[in-house]
Parts: structure tokens; sequence; C-alpha cells
């Protein structure tokens, strides 16, 4: 019933910037905490931000904070990922999903829908 589509995914080159966009459909999302999520090659999901169903407050892995900040738009539907200062580690398919409940979470079975995913490759 719901669908989370991801993009603005791309290449860049290191110390660029990408900004990430999950649109959903079929329903609003305003009251559910969404998530990031993502897969570098070889590799297993790892959690990357998460935001509550208000947007006041999030949580980021230690990875990506002070590079990465996780919004949303509940008017929209969207929830956005800005990445700063890229660099070849954070090359992965990186995933938008709906959380369970109105809090952030890391934990990936605290989700229950997800986007198709979106490739961000980084150059050195």
């Amino acid at each position: 019933q719901v669908q989370l589509v991801e993009s603005g995914g791309g290449l860049v080159q290191a110390g660029g910037s990408l900004r990430l966009a999950c649109v959903a459909s079929g329903r609003t999302f305003s009251r559910y905490a969404m998530g990031w999520f993502r897969q570098p090659p070889g590799k297993e999901r790892e959690f990357v931000a998460g935001i509550s169903w208000t947007g006041d407050s999030g949580s980021y892995a230690d990875s990506v904070k002070g590079r990465f900040t996780i919004s949303r738009d509940n008017a929209m539907n969207t929830v956005y990922l800005q990445m700063n200062s890229l660099n070849p580690e954070d090359t992965a398919v990186y995933y938008c999903a709906r959380g369970i409940g109105l809090r952030p979470t890391a934990r990936y079975d605290e989700y229950d829908f997800w986007g198709q995913g979106a490739q961000v490759t980084v150059s050195s």
C-alpha cells in the first residue's frame, strides 16, 4: 500500500555533495519515523540516519555524523538525506524506509516499508 521511491543518487567526486530524496505514495507518512540505510559493495546493510515523525530530532551513524543531514517535509511526503564531504567509503546503495513507530531507530527490523534503493558512487 505504501511505496517509497528514492532519487538523487549518482556519481560524485570525493569531497562533493549529493542530496537524496525519498517520496512516499499511496498514503502519507507524517506520523511515522523515517530512516536511511545503505549497503556498500560486499557488505551488510547498515543504518545511516533516522528522523522522528515531527522532524525535530534525528540520529546518525558515527561514520556520517557531522557530514550528513536528514530532514523531512511531511506536506510533500518526502524525506531527504543531504550528504556533504563525501568519500569513497560512502559508496553504497542507499535505501529509505518507513519506521514502525514515531521515533527514529537504527534497527532494520523496526521498518516496514522500503524503497528500491539509489546508487551513490564516490570517486577518489
